[in-house]
């Protein structure tokens, strides 16, 4: 394979280290109250650069869990390259050295026009501007009952281990099952780039074994190029790649499941649903846009266009950027810069930029990179591809491999250290 040009890719990287955005005056207005919901890439990165670039704000950060677990690399757990523990993220450094307020709650209502949070242990705090970051839900399978029977894996946790486990008890010569959602979903490469780490693994580990790949869109949805040369050259003896198949039911007793092309079957089924915005973004009235699905925002700021005041960032968002751990930074980051705008009585940014790069495993040892840029378009009101911005690998390698550890490690570093 030909080595890619790392430049523009460097350059990333760099940025990210860097935290992508100037630092800001302390102008904002003394004890004006944030209140961020869900404390995962968006919205840990929101509570850090809130507190660096406001210092005056009261900022407090509210999820059920005491530590995140990356969704980014969690498809590494699978073939065993990696645990969940070195997945695993808490939030000392947003206490200690930003002062965010951590609250470990469950998050039971949000009413938009008095701007306050009900938490589940009763509490009712209140704020000036609200911030919703809580991830993605899943559509309900029909005939599915028991998810953990045939697990997505697709928020990183007892699932991820739960399919790992399924996967080494797979006698040799099985068939394993990979589905794909249609778009919108967090992470347009993973699945794809999950099918073809399991593929190699599969090769070494499972001789004979196959996996079946279920892709309810028509074609590969982002690296058609990389992806289809992995898929039906690299990988063609273990994969079997069927598009425009949508998943309508499952029978875990049968490990079956009845798709718009005809019933499949397999040893182990990874089913990713269709997905849609976070239960308390959709309760809270926000998800009006993309079907209900997404919460429709202004990117400017990420205000919410059904409610003033109340933001959404992340993958519960609608916006044209791809749902991603990346963006989701980026998007933490110009969201914090107009809240602290906004409590100095000024206006947001009219031109901001994000950017995002990724890397996908085409083997256990290798993988490809892609980095997009994007910039406001006034004209759309949304946020636009820069074709001069963008790029990909031609191609996979081991440095590649190597290379997406040290994004990892910036990226992480950017949003929790």
């Amino acid at each position: 394979m030909s080595k890619p040009v790392l430049n523009r890719r460097q350059l990333l990287l760099a940025a990210t280290a860097a935290g992508l955005m100037p630092a800001f005056p302390a102008y904002t207005r003394e004890k004006a109250r944030v209140i961020v919901i869900g404390g995962g890439m968006a919205g840990a990165t929101l509570a850090k650069y809130l507190r660096k670039w406001g210092p005056n704000l009261q900022v407090t950060l509210i999820d059920r869990n005491a530590r995140y677990t990356s969704c980014i690399m969690s498809s590494l757990v699978l073939s065993g390259q990696r645990d969940l523990a070195s997945l695993q993220y808490d939030y000392t450094a947003l206490v200690q050295k930003y002062g965010v307020k951590i609250r470990t709650d469950e998050v039971v209502a949000v009413d938009p026009v008095a701007r306050s949070v009900t938490l589940g242990s009763g509490k009712v705090l209140r704020a000036e501007r609200i911030v919703l970051a809580p991830g993605i839900e899943f559509d309900p399978v029909p005939g599915l009952t028991d998810p953990d029977a045939m697990p997505h894996a697709w928020k990183a946790g007892p699932q991820t281990t739960l399919l790992r486990q399924q996967l080494l008890a797979m006698q040799p010569g099985g068939t394993v099952v990979l589905t794909i959602p249609k778009v919108p979903y967090r992470c347009p490469p993973g699945p794809y780039e999950r099918a073809c780490l399991l593929a190699d693994w599969l090769a070494k580990k499972k001789p004979g074994s196959k996996l079946l790949v279920l892709d309810a869109n028509a074609d590969f949805v982002t690296e058609k190029d990389n992806f289809s040369s992995a898929f039906f050259d690299l990988h063609g003896d273990v994969i079997e790649y069927r598009t425009s198949t949508e998943v309508l039911s499952a029978d875990a007793a049968t490990m079956t499941l009845q798709t718009s092309t005809g019933a499949v079957q397999g040893q182990v089924i990874n089913l990713i649903p269709r997905q849609r915005c976070g239960s308390i973004v959709a309760s809270a009235g926000l998800a009006n846009a993309t079907e209900g699905r997404f919460a429709g925002v202004n990117v400017l700021n990420y205000e919410s266009t059904a409610a003033a005041g109340i933001h959404v960032i992340g993958d519960s968002s609608a916006t044209t950027q791809p749902k991603a751990g990346h963006i989701a930074n980026q998007e933490a980051k110009v969201c914090a810069d107009a809240i602290v705008r906004a409590f100095a009585g000024e206006q947001p940014d009219p031109a901001p930029v994000t950017n995002s790069a990724c890397f996908s495993t085409i083997t256990m040892t290798k993988a490809s990179w892609l980095h997009a840029g994007f910039q406001y378009n006034p004209a759309t009101g949304q946020m636009a591809g820069v074709p001069t911005a963008s790029g990909a690998s031609i191609g996979w390698n081991a440095d590649n491999f190597e290379q997406m550890n040290d994004w990892f490690r910036a990226l992480m570093a950017d949003t929790f250290a």
